[in-house]
């Protein structure tokens, strides 16, 4: 199984490889889905496409015929991304390609998610690797009245929270956190019950003022070294903590057609705080935002994954923040920090292609959970599996066979966004 993501901060797509599989459980109430990762890569955008994706994202207008030749070029760029990770990764052969594609808006109004796109054509994708592949993951959800994000805590709850259950007491006091382009968190509170909404920006914003402070020099707050050298405003912080989202009640979602350049601009003083200050400036904004959270739902442990691992200074001020709450990343837990939006999605199309929901109504609000994706059929028949009797009750992460799986990268910039 293949799951490729494009985050938020549209520099890569990342591609994992996994065997899944269901056993029973040991004390045969029902199923588990074991995961055993074979490896990962990221294989940079080509410079042009990536331009011509950013020129096309709010608050940007666009024309048809732009949108048009960027699903094509993602499909195209998916699909050789996706032959390579099956060429290097799987040994040859995989079964499914699960393709999350790359978000150019999710529109929402107040408390509502209305509709989001993805682009990426899984057509290019199949013809690629002659595959089956599961893709459009977030719409079904939205129809059922959700946000349609994120999706990251059914992987969350059936790893690390105990399982999918909206209330399990005596549970509570552990959550997980995404840092992509937005921050995202999955917990449950003191009562046991499962909360999962986008906290608002992370690499967003802060690869916002790394842009604009350096006239395009420079992507991202490479180790975090220009907050670590800034002073934080505190005056504009507040001003950035004003922002209505906040105060939304869960669930909710939000992405880049918010938290923008643009939006960074407008809430500037007339007199912008030095470059490093702005940087560490909207660094604390993203730890005030999960400190909050954190007090907020009572949590004694954070793991944390994301592009935002990669951020020492981030990291540090979110640990200092939400301290007495625990944090370290999701490797500890056996769950890869850098691949995990990736093997979100390898499992996603696994539970598709068994007719299994993919969602969790708990997090995105929708009125029952759905079944996740449109599939589009490889060089031959689709055929998919017998439908399971019932959704698993966990997942467990098993070593692949042959030693510790392998992982390749390219030059990256803020990682992957919202799942």
């Amino acid at each position: 199984m293949v799951g490729l993501l494009s985050g938020t901060s549209h520099d890569a797509v990342d591609a994992a490889v996994a065997d899944l599989s269901f056993a029973p459980e040991p004390d045969g109430t029902g199923e588990r889905v074991v995961l055993r990762p074979l490896g990962a890569l990221s294989e940079p955008f080509p410079a042009p496409l990536r331009a011509a994706l950013t020129e096309a994202l709010p608050p940007a207008a666009t024309t048809l015929a732009t949108v048009c030749r960027l699903d094509t070029e993602l499909g195209q760029l998916f699909g050789r991304v996706a032959a390579r990770a099956v060429t290097e990764l799987a040994g040859g052969t995989a079964d499914l390609v699960a393709s999350h594609g790359q978000t150019v808006f999710h529109w929402t109004a107040g408390p509502r998610a209305l509709g989001t796109l993805q682009l990426g054509s899984a057509g290019w994708i199949a013809e690629a690797t002659g595959l089956p592949v599961v893709a459009d993951f977030r719409t079904r959800d939205i129809a059922r009245g959700g946000q349609g994000a994120p999706l990251v805590p059914l992987l969350d709850a059936l790893l690390l929270l105990g399982g999918p259950a909206e209330r399990l007491p005596g549970a509570g006091g552990r959550g997980v956190l995404n840092l992509g382009g937005i921050a995202n968190i999955t917990a449950r509170d003191a009562t046991g019950r499962l909360l999962a909404y986008d906290l608002g920006p992370a690499n967003a914003l802060i690869d916002a003022a790394v842009v604009e402070t350096s006239g395009g020099a420079r992507r991202l707050d490479t180790d975090g070294a220009a907050a670590a050298r800034g002073r934080v405003d505190r005056a504009l912080l507040a001003r950035l903590l004003a922002e209505p989202y906040y105060r939304l009640a869960p669930p909710k979602s939000t992405g880049k057609e918010l938290f923008h350049a643009d939006y960074l601009r407008r809430r500037l003083p007339a007199r912008p705080p030095a470059p490093d200050d702005l940087v560490a400036t909207v660094t604390e904004l993203t730890a005030e935002l999960v400190a909050v959270a954190c007090r907020t739902l009572g949590l004694t442990e954070l793991l944390v994954s994301g592009g935002g691992v990669r951020n020492p200074t981030l990291l540090r001020r979110i640990a200092a923040l939400a301290a007495p709450t625990e944090v370290r990343t999701t490797d500890r837990a056996g769950l890869p920090a850098q691949a995990k939006e990736a093997l979100l999605f390898a499992l996603l199309g696994f539970l598709t292609a068994h007719g299994l929901p993919g969602s969790l109504p708990a997090a995105t609000g929708a009125r029952a959970e759905a079944v996740l994706g449109s599939v589009t059929p490889g060089a031959g028949p689709l055929r998919l599996p017998p439908p399971r009797a019932r959704p698993p009750r966990r997942l467990v992460i098993e070593p692949a066979p042959g030693g510790p799986a392998q992982t390749a990268s390219g030059s990256r910039s803020g990682g992957p966004g919202r799942a």
